[in-house]
């Protein structure tokens, strides 16, 4: 099919593109319509100079024009044949393609541009380009209909030259005049070191596309991660409530049926009783003396009564015993979440690189990452009070009162309290307080509850704002920093625990950054309040619900 196609096209003339038509054979060898190569020589100058359309070899005077039998004879068996006289549709050029500057009529699709002739040809009117040894120099690129752009509008001469110190392509007249002394190279040498320096960007950007795709990759599975963990943190939460519902309904059933045996024994008493009471009353009112003497000889009998029934309602115990274990249910919810999210929590790096978050400016940017914060009894010392109002900013308050149980969280040296919540990702909240002397802090929930390595802020597990009536203080690892900045009696902590930013404001008309933490936390945080002087108040609430 291949060869068939090739000796077609050799039956086409090379100036209609069609099958040739009365074909005559020129002197340099190549075949014409008559009547196209007549037409081509009548629109050439009137110097008698004739040249072939397609190698360009001149003849003076014009041949004579003889009909050539055995091509004619070519071309009507090809017809025979029944082979398409014409190119395809798609050979033709349509609207976004370069067309063919040669063609007359439906002009065909340009293959090459010649950056010399400025001229797109189509593949029949581009075999000179690689017959003639003329063209040997000229420059052949792909279909542009931008062709002009290659000439200076100056000197409507083509730019072959680069002027790196202006960066822009100019004719070699331009490179004479307004360039003169210019840093100048060939447009072909700066387009090699251009596609020098495109590859590196490519394979720059190609590195960065893998190193993407990489971190992807690692994202799904972190995604996967979470999900996967905290299916297993509902199994392992559904699990607990279940067995709790069935400790509660089983011991609630052992109740209730030994309460009903009390009932009917309770019963059987009082049965017993009134029926001794009717006999005690019959016998009052028995009017023969003699009789009720006889009678009542028998009162010891008729009044002994069996044992009593001890009854002691425990109610309240029952009531503690639910709660207490409503409670054990809670702490083991929350290890398990503190757990899952621990181990699940992207990594600094990850996040910050391609995940980029710019910090908060205005306190409603901060208020957007408010957090709801609950106060654990658990932790508090046992000074302390812990109180929920269940207002609607969920205000908690915290102020000096004896009297809790012992707790294995609880602080013993010193009067501070953590919050139940742990917190790993990016967080708000803000602190009231009143007195001489307020501890703002987060620390790990690991934190150590006795002695002077517990206070916080003493020890590398916390970060504290020591906050005074007239100034601030900041403790980590036992340092001491003083800071400045306005009294308030409102301390706003913004916390974004993956870049590992803590930031501690003064809330007052304004925002007012008292202090800012930069470093890497390795475990969730825990909100906490220290109060070590009566009368000292703190509180601290979020303004969304989660």
């Amino acid at each position: 099919m291949a060869q068939r196609g090739t000796e077609q096209e050799k039956l086409h003339c090379s100036i209609c593109l069609d099958l040739l038509k009365d074909p005559v054979t020129i002197p340099c060898g190549h075949s014409f319509c008559m009547n196209c190569v007549r037409s081509y020589w009548e629109e050439q100058d009137q110097k008698k100079i004739c040249s072939c359309p397609q190698c360009r070899q001149t003849f003076q005077p014009s041949p004579a024009l003889m009909k050539n039998t055995m091509l004619a004879d070519l071309v009507e068996e090809l017809k025979k044949t029944g082979l398409q006289a014409a190119p395809a549709d798609h050979c033709y050029a349509g609207p976004e393609d370069v067309a063919c500057d040669f063609c007359t009529g439906r002009k065909l699709k340009a293959v090459k541009s010649c950056l010399q002739c400025l001229v797109s040809y189509c593949e029949q009117h581009l075999r000179p380009h690689y017959d003639s040894p003329a063209f040997e120099k000229h420059k052949l690129v792909d279909p542009s209909k931008k062709l002009q752009e290659n000439i200076c509008t100056r000197h409507s001469e083509v730019m072959k030259i680069f002027c790196r110190t202006d960066q822009q392509c100019i004719c070699y007249l331009c490179s004479m005049d307004e360039h003169k002394g210019h840093d100048t190279v060939s447009v072909a040498s700066e387009m090699t070191e251009k596609k020098k320096e495109l590859e590196v960007s490519r394979q720059k950007i190609q590195q960065r596309i893998q190193d993407r795709e990489k971190d992807m990759k690692l994202l799904q599975q972190e995604v996967e991660a979470v999900n996967g963990s905290a299916d297993k943190a509902v199994r392992d939460s559904e699990k607990i409530l279940t067995d709790m519902k069935q400790q509660i309904r089983s011991r609630q059933k052992t109740e209730v049926t030994h309460i009903s045996k009390l009932q009917e024994k309770v019963e059987q008493e009082i049965a017993d009783l009134k029926r001794k009471d009717a006999d005690l009353e019959q016998l009052l009112h028995l009017g023969d003396q003699t009789q009720f003497l006889n009678n009542y000889t028998l009162l010891p009998r008729l009044s002994e009564a069996s044992d009593s029934l001890s009854i002691n309602t425990r109610s309240q115990s029952h009531t503690e015993g639910a709660t207490a274990a409503v409670s054990e249910v809670r702490d083991k919810l929350q290890a398990i979440l503190s757990d899952v999210w621990s181990k699940t929590s992207l990594t600094e790096a990850g996040v910050d690189i391609l995940l980029p978050q710019s910090e908060p400016k205005t306190r409603s940017e901060f208020l957007q990452y408010s957090r709801q914060l609950t106060l654990d009894p658990n932790t508090a010392h046992d000074c302390l009070s812990c109180k929920s109002s269940r207002a609607h900013h969920n205000h908690y308050g915290v102020c000096h009162r004896p009297g809790f149980p012992q707790h294995p969280d609880r602080f013993i040296s010193w009067s501070q309290v953590l919050c139940r919540e742990h917190l790993s990702g990016r967080c708000y909240w803000e602190v009231e307080w009143s007195g001489c002397e307020v501890f703002v802090a987060v620390a790990y929930k690991d934190i150590s509850r006795e002695g002077r390595e517990s206070v916080f802020g003493n020890n590398v597990k916390s970060w504290a704002l020591q906050c005074f009536s007239d100034s601030f203080e900041f403790r980590h690892n036992n340092i001491r920093t003083s800071i400045s900045g306005p009294p308030s009696s409102t301390i706003g902590v913004y916390l974004d625990h993956h870049a590992g930013i803590l930031s501690f404001y003064s809330i007052s008309d304004t925002m007012t950054l008292l202090h800012r933490v930069q470093t890497t936390f390795t475990q969730p945080l825990c909100p906490g309040l220290g109060l070590f002087y009566n009368r000292a108040y703190a509180g601290m609430w979020g303004d969304m619900e989660d």
